[in-house]
């Protein structure tokens, strides 16, 4: 199973950043994003875990390739009239997940190029980064693609926790 995320145009490099981090956390397996604005801006950003020497960020000039994206399902997430709700999807095995910039919304063509088009039902809109965290969360969620002992909290934590359950 993979997930890759498509950014369109995204502008800010603290978001692509959190994008970097959930990814990281989630076990995405390649960042892609179109438009100027980013690469403008990203000797700005910070990648605290260093995601980036893992998970691959390419800019490219199209979110979907006809060529080789032929084995992903392209999942489009966007609040637009007809989309499902997220608690109501089933995830793909290999998936593309299309979001949108911070400051617009997914193109007619993206739109029609998805084999899906999902929503988080809030009241209002996320910001792109909690978008991610929250379609990624879902994902392994529904998918229980993680342990659930505490060896995931073991290799996740950083060295100033120790903290336990006390039992009984």
């Amino acid at each position: 199973m993979a997930a890759h995320i498509a950014l369109m145009n995204p502008k800010s490099p603290s978001n692509v950043g959190s994008v970097l981090r959930a990814a990281g956390c989630y076990q995405a397996a390649s960042i892609r994003y179109t438009g100027e604005r980013y690469a403008r801006a990203k000797a700005y950003a910070t990648d605290t875990k260093n995601v980036q020497s893992a998970i691959p960020l390419t800019q490219v000039a199209a979110l979907v390739s006809p060529n080789s994206d032929q084995d992903l399902v392209k999942v489009g997430v966007e609040l637009v009239e007809g989309a499902i709700a997220l608690p109501a999807f089933t995830h793909p095995e290999n998936a593309l997940y299309i979001f949108g910039p911070e400051d617009g919304s997914l193109d007619q063509h993206t739109v029609d190029q998805c084999d899906h088009i999902v929503y988080v039902p809030t009241q209002g809109c996320m910001n792109l980064a909690a978008t991610v965290n929250v379609l990624l969360y879902d994902r392994m969620a529904k998918t229980m693609n993680m342990p659930m002992d505490d060896s995931v909290i073991l290799s996740s934590r950083d060295t100033n926790n120790r903290t336990k359950v006390a039992i009984g």
